[in-house]
């Protein structure tokens, strides 16, 4: 049911575009007029689609901009965080292995 009520606003949507475009060409100006408005309105649409593609454009680029900064700032942090905690870890490793050479060092007395 839900698609038949779609195709039937499709349809609806369908022609009155179509009318509309008829309502035009069949308009009481001469033929010259009519084209002209039809040429003016493509320019226009044309023109404004252009600027709005450039200015999602631009934004999407300033975000992804944005998110990448972002991730590099947080990559450096954690490549940080991780190092200390390598190093911390190099330490306690360094520790055991000492206490396990004084062990057998007494072990072998």
């Amino acid at each position: 049911m839900s698609n038949d009520g779609g195709n039937i606003v499709l349809a609806l949507l369908t022609g009155a575009v179509i009318g509309a475009g008829l309502g035009i060409l069949y308009a009481p100006d001469e033929g010259v007029k009519t084209r002209k408005k039809i040429k003016k309105k493509v320019e226009d649409t044309s023109h404004d689609l252009a600027e709005r593609i450039s200015h999602a454009k631009d934004e999407l680029t300033k975000t992804a901009n944005q998110q990448r900064e972002t991730f590099e700032r947080k990559l450096d942090e954690t490549i940080s965080q991780m190092s200390y905690k390598a190093d911390d870890i190099i330490a306690s490793l360094e520790r055991k292995l000492e206490d396990l050479r004084k062990k057998n060092a007494q072990l072998q007395k």
